[in-house]
This record gives C-alpha cells, structure tokens and sequence, in this order.
C-alpha cells in the first residue's frame, strides 16, 4: 500500500502569518488563521480532515454494503468537523457525518446498521477514535 504523504509552511506569527499546504497533486495552496478560525481564503486542517472522513465513509459504506450482497448505487457523504476553543487551546470536538444513499432492494433498518458499522470500521473514523463522531444515514 502507497504512503500518502503533504506538506505545509507557515511564516509569521500565528494571526498575520499566513501558510502554504501541498497534498500530493490534489491540493497546492493557502491557508491562514482566517481560512481557519474565520472566512478566509484557503483551506484548514479541518476541512481537510472533513474531506477525508467524508471519503473514507464513503467508501467504506460502499465496501460493508457489498459485503453484506448489495450494490449502491449513489452515497453521497457530508462531514462537518467542529472545531473551536477549548481550555486554554482549540480542539475538534466532534465530527457530524452526514450520508444519503440509493441501494436498491435493502431495508431500512439493514441500511442503518450497516451504516453504522461503516463508521466504527472506516480507516479515518478509527484513527479520529478520541473525538465523538455522529451518523446521520438516510436511504433514498
């Protein structure tokens, strides 16, 4: 398996600083403490985290779905990380994850447990285990 790899700079000081993130060849640009505690230009930590935990649920959903003898034939995954003050320091204190998917011919309440065991066995839901992680799952 490849090891996924980015990068980021940052020069200055933490508010008029401002930073540079690469991800392989899907991402190359900004970010800033306004991209990240405000509505800035660019990226944050948080998005991207957000990006990859919609990804992983995804296709996790789509691997225990197959397993279990369906084939979807949309999921589509919102995640929103919360992020924000906490102590004396900032932290992710939960992330929502929210996924409609058309799967033909299983039922409802399948859908929903299979849902769940996708969150509790994506990759990205395992490696964020210390933050509470919340599933919305609609059936189209």
């Amino acid at each position: 398996m490849p090891v996924r790899k980015a990068e980021a700079e940052w020069k200055g000081n933490l508010t008029a600083g401002n930073g540079h993130m690469k991800m392989g060849t899907s991402y190359d640009g900004p970010f800033s403490f306004k991209s990240r505690m405000e509505d800035g230009t660019g990226t944050s930590p948080e998005e991207l985290i957000a990006a990859a935990h919609a990804g992983c649920f995804s296709m996790a959903l789509s691997a225990e779905l197959g397993k279990a003898g369906f084939t979807p034939t949309r999921i589509h995954t919102k995640a929103s990380v919360h992020f924000g003050k906490a102590g004396d320091g900032f932290a992710i204190s939960g992330i929502d994850l929210a996924t409609e998917a058309e799967v033909p011919g299983i039922e409802r309440a399948k859908f929903l447990e299979i849902a769940e065991g996708a969150k509790k066995g994506c990759p990205v839901s395992k490696a964020l285990a210390g933050t509470a992680i919340r599933l919305q799952a609609t059936l189209r």
